[in-house]
């Protein structure tokens, strides 16, 4: 009933946009700060978090710590420039509505990755918000660039369909 009325309701389409306005002008002020000093390096923020999956209650879990261990630190590079890219993809796409499910997404994977890391900040409410909006699937992007961007899209997709001539099996 709840995911319904997120999902069809137009008035709640205009508090889903406040919250993808707020939550893309968060992911694009991280991103941003990241890209524009020119300094970022995730390594530290790597070995802090595998540095936190020992002792009797870990913020970190072993299973976490040891991707992050044997994957993340070794490609950091890799990190160093998916990191402040993501956060301002994220962010122009909310902002914009474009791609919003997708968008959403992605800010949810960096906010599970962040949290998972022993780090708590804005990263629980600006998931609980993310989750609201993907629940609410089109609903949250009405107001945005999907409205017309989804629409052109089925509109091509059915254009194809349909020129498409089908042979019948003798």
């Amino acid at each position: 009933m709840f995911n319904r009325f997120l999902k069809e309701n137009r008035y709640i389409s205009l508090i889903l946009t406040f919250c993808r306005l707020y939550l893309g002008w968060e992911w694009l002020n991280a991103g941003w700060g990241k890209i524009s000093s020119g300094n970022f390096d995730a390594s530290g923020f790597l070995y802090g978090a595998v540095s936190n999956m020992s002792g009797e209650h870990p913020s970190v879990q072993p299973w976490w710590g040891n991707f992050l261990n044997e994957f993340a630190i070794p490609n950091v590079q890799l990190f160093n420039l998916m990191v402040p890219w993501g956060e301002l993809l994220v962010g122009i796409g909310l902002i914009f509505g474009i791609f919003t499910p997708f968008s959403i997404l992605m800010g949810l994977t960096m906010n599970f990755a962040y949290m998972l890391s022993g780090t708590t900040s804005t990263n629980p409410q600006m998931a609980l918000l993310g989750l609201l909006i993907l629940s609410a699937g089109m609903n949250a992007s009405k107001i945005g660039l999907d409205r017309w961007i989804m629409t052109a899209l089925r509109k091509l997709t059915y254009k194809r369909s349909d020129n498409r001539k089908i042979s019948k099996v003798a």
